[in-house]
């Protein structure tokens, strides 16, 4: 098989190779960091020729674009911003590149992440905000609040694991 054209394989673990590194080296030691979390890829799948997921590590929480389908890759340059519609409304994913991953895009989600009480929360939450920008039933209707905003409004606000179960993230109100 030719380059044009082919699979690339899932980018989990080198995503979690290279964060841990980094996570042991320049953010080693730096004060926004949540001691409770751990690097983990969340949820990474095919979605129109990339692999999309969540990485999720104790200074950040990203959704991530890497290619699968190399021909579908966009051609574009380091810090540019690139565009994509999803069923939950359309996203800024800003393009990066590392010498073990490659080429990837970024949407920050969270950072720092102070507000997770453990690790587990934090992939419930990778795991929601995923499920929530590929269902359409996400998006707002005219007039109405966009779900991320929502999200990014109570994530801004401290929260227990309690608060999380209880579905603090599925009330319109609190």
């Amino acid at each position: 098989m030719s380059d044009e054209g082919a699979m690339i394989p899932d980018p989990s673990a080198r995503l979690c190779e290279v964060f841990e590194k980094i996570g042991s080296t320049r953010m080693q030691g730096l004060p926004f960091l949540n001691p409770a979390l751990r690097v983990e890829a969340v949820g990474f799948h095919p979605w129109q020729g990339f692999w999309l997921g969540v990485m999720v590590t104790p200074w950040l929480m990203n959704l991530m674009l890497l290619p699968r389908e190399s021909e579908r890759w966009p051609k574009a340059a380091r810090g540019e911003r690139l565009h994509y519609q999803f069923p939950a409304g359309n996203y800024d994913f800003i393009m990066a590149h590392d010498e073990t991953v490659g080429e990837y895009m970024m949407c920050s989600l969270l950072s720092p992440v102070q507000q997770f009480e453990d690790h587990e929360t934090a992939r419930q939450v990778a795991e929601f905000a995923l499920k929530a920008l590929l269902e359409s039933d996400a998006a707002a209707t005219p007039g109405e609040e966009k779900p991320q905003a929502t999200l990014q409004e109570k994530m801004a606000k401290p929260m227990s694991k309690r608060d999380f179960l209880r579905g603090r993230f599925s009330q319109t109100t609190r």
